[in-house]
């Protein structure tokens, strides 16, 4: 698939070598001709977020049709996220050694593999399976496009290039809700074809990449950190586990928490020494020198915690607390995205035209706190002018922080560190996106339970006697069929303890404000990452020339 692309099969033998090997390859692309080679990269960004959000509306009835639970509903979500998170350093690490191009291309292959086969579960295991390959393939996508970006455009004009991006998430984070639901709604489709709708695309996107990428390639001999990727694959899994089982399955204080802790420090910490002495590790030690990498991706934490949580949680919010249907309650969302896509472009647009970031990620970091925070008042009876002005608010930040922590980290990388370092941070936004909504969806059952159980009780003895508003303690509940009483009982609930996950998510965004304002801000380069010219003490530029490790 990558046969269009130029081949070298001998590494260079020096700096100056990879100077001119890198010179020759410089050549300057026009806005056209970069949009041209970014089409069907942006197009498998589409698809990658159109997967994520599509269920979203779909999730309350498709839970219900299969008979799970409210931890089913979010081990759906968190599954996918868990193998996103895992696979994204192996991705960056496997696009500094090989074809970009043709990973893209395997990514979509996996992505499609897995959507043809969720929508053919009949039950909440097998589609919790195929989520996790769904999310294989898209944190191949969502890693390997910044990084392909970062190859052809400088950081000076990335900045313009990176809300195009934004712009992308936007309409996919959009119409993915809103497609998602009148899918559901619509009869003769069903909730299976929300699996099903994203594979032409990717079969498009497939196309547009084979005619319209062409990267230089240099071979070498590589050795893939594969013991290294077990290791954190393990401790982000265990880590998941415990948060989304503890105060149901267990207790918070028990051997089990005791166990899955222990096991997953233990497994991080033989990842720390793996890739200490790993030839070519997977998220390089030395990179977390730099301390804007460092705080990067630690603020890239917390707002992966925001980002996920809301477009997670605002579906129950609209459909169990103010009754709406699935393509209305993508409607409903609109504000959030309409933020997050305004923020992401005029961000974008000003970044490249003065080359300033940081006054973006700190004027992020206050709107995405105060939008949670104000999130957090919510109730089912709430007034929606007010509920779009908070979500608005939050869109606003995330649009501001997401793309541009990306960038900061990008321009202080040394180009054979590029994928690497752009890995690490989609990384930590991934991880804190899994570990938000499985401990945010922790919270919710046990705050939904408590909500439910108090309201029935101030209905009566024979109504605290139905438990879960007698939907099978636990169980996503059908408004349609509850007697009216009992109605109100579950909106009120779920419209407090979603209000409450967003209470719990606002300190995340303030920590990572708080980070934000600690990064130094750089001029932005005005070279492109694969056609910079390598220092005389470092390597040649390992996005496209590779010095053998």
């Amino acid at each position: 698939m990558a046969q269009s692309e130029t081949t070298t099969d001998h590494p260079p033998t020096s700096a100056a070598t990879s100077a001119a090997t890198s010179a020759a390859t410089s050549v300057t692309m026009t806005h056209p001709q970069i949009m041209k080679a970014l089409s069907g990269l942006m197009l498998g960004m589409f698809v990658a977020i159109l997967s994520s959000t599509i269920v979203s509306n779909a999730l309350p009835q498709i839970i219900s049709d299969l008979g799970g639970t409210q931890s089913s509903y979010t081990w759906v979500v968190t599954a996918a996220l868990l193998s996103m998170t895992a696979a994204t350093p192996l991705w960056g690490k496997l696009s500094d050694l090989f074809s970009k191009k043709l990973l893209v291309q395997i990514s979509l292959v996996i992505y499609v593999l897995g959507s043809v086969v969720a929508g053919l579960s009949q039950n909440t295991g097998t589609l919790i399976a195929c989520r996790v390959v769904q999310g294989i393939g898209v944190g191949g996508l969502s890693a390997l496009a910044q990084i392909v970006m970062a190859a052809m455009i400088s950081p000076r004009e990335r900045g313009r290039y990176s809300g195009y991006l934004g712009a992308v998430f936007a309409v996919a984070t959009v119409g993915g809700p809103l497609l998602g639901g009148v899918i559901t709604d619509t009869e003769w489709l069903g909730w299976r074809w929300c699996f099903y709708v994203g594979v032409p695309f990717a079969i498009i996107a497939l196309i547009v990449l084979q005619r319209t990428l062409h990267l230089p390639v240099v071979r070498r001999d590589v050795k893939v950190d594969w013991l290294g990727a077990f290791l954190i694959s393990g401790a982000v899994s265990l880590l998941l586990i415990w948060v989304t089982q503890a105060g149901d399955s267990y207790e918070w204080i028990s051997w089990q928490t005791w166990a899955m802790t222990g096991g997953a420090l233990l497994l991080g910490l033989l990842f720390v020494l793996v890739e200490s002495r790993a030839s070519d590790p997977i998220i390089p030690l030395r990179l977390f020198r730099n301390k804007t990498i460092s705080l990067a991706s630690a603020a890239s934490l917390f707002v992966g915690i925001a980002m996920f949580s809301g477009t997670v949680f605002f579906s129950q919010f609209f459909q169990l607390a103010r009754g709406e249907s699935p393509t209305m309650s993508g409607i409903l969302t609109i504000p959030m995205i309409a933020g997050l896509f305004v923020s992401s472009t005029v961000s974008g647009q000003v970044i490249t035209k003065t080359g300033r970031w940081k006054a973006w990620l700190v004027s992020g970091g206050v709107l995405l706190t105060a939008g949670l925070g104000l999130l957090g008042t919510l109730r089912h009876d709430t007034p929606y002018w007010q509920i779009a002005i908070y979500m608005a608010l939050t869109g606003l930040g995330l649009g501001m922080m997401m793309q541009n922590l990306v960038l900061a980290t990008q321009n202080q990388v040394a180009p054979e560190d590029l994928g690497a370092a752009s890995s690490v941070v989609t990384f930590f936004r991934s991880l804190g996106g899994a570990m938000g909504v499985s401990a945010l969806g922790a919270v919710m059952a046990h705050r939904v339970t408590h909500y439910v159980q108090d309201g029935l009780a101030a209905l009566g003895p024979k109504a605290a006697a139905l438990g879960h508003g007698g939907t099978a303690g636990g169980g996503i509940p059908d408004l349609d069929k509850l007697p009216a009483p009992f109605r109100e009982v579950i909106e009120s609930a779920y419209g407090h303890g979603v209000g409450d996950v967003f209470l719990y998510a606002a300190p995340f965004a303030l920590l990572g404000l708080v980070l934000v304002v600690f990064i130094k801000e750089v001029a932005l380069k005005s070279k492109p990452a694969a056609h910079a010219p390598a220092a005389s003490n470092e390597p040649a530029p390992a996005t496209e020339t590779a010095v053998k490790a």
